[in-house]
């Protein structure tokens, strides 16, 4: 399994009790899906390990108590704080509609109900305050933010994405 097949759900950010017991911090909306793993991968010491769940419960609103297998001191537990967490990208929920994940759109088309045609999605942008779709035409770079009040519809068969973007977004790009 590599980083590029998992989806990122949170970091271990302390330890919960003396005999190894640690608590995620989960990044998601919905922590209840994620109760009963059996395993997570970590990124640990920059390397992609698997470690199996003993037991699991929800611990306030969004972390994850969690006794790892083989990890049962204080020791071992310490030295797992601050991994990031991931799992397979096949255990995210399906979305519907014109709801998506950033990286289920890669590769789609981007067309605009005034400007056509616009490029293919090479990527988005969420470091900044508002995601960006990055689509490229022509060699050159177009940068259109992620809006539910810009998309009309997310068409998954087609792999294209129908935008409604105001008049000259596009156009200060080419």
């Amino acid at each position: 399994m590599k980083i590029e097949d998992c989806f990122y759900l949170g970091k271990i950010v302390r330890k919960y009790s003396f005999n190894g017991e640690l608590l995620i911090k989960l990044d998601t909306d919905e922590p209840e899906l994620y109760e009963n793993l059996e395993a997570v991968f970590l990124d640990y010491k920059n390397t992609f390990i698997p470690f199996f769940i003993e037991s699991s419960q929800l611990h306030k609103s969004n972390l994850l108590r969690v006794q790892f297998e083989d990890v049962t001191t204080e020791a071992d537990a310490d030295s797992l704080i601050k991994s990031d967490v991931y799992l397979p990208l096949e255990f995210l929920p399906k979305l519907e509609g014109n709801k998506f994940y950033f990286h289920e759109v890669i590769g789609f088309t981007i067309e605009d109900k005034n400007y056509g045609l616009v490029g293919t999605i090479t990527g988005v942008n969420d470091t900044t305050a508002q995601a960006l779709f990055e689509i490229e035409k022509d060699g050159k770079e177009i940068l259109i933010p992620v809006n539910d009040e810009f998309i009309v519809t997310v068409d998954r068969k087609k792999k294209t994405v129908i935008v409604n973007t105001p008049e000259g977004l596009i156009d200060l790009y080419l």
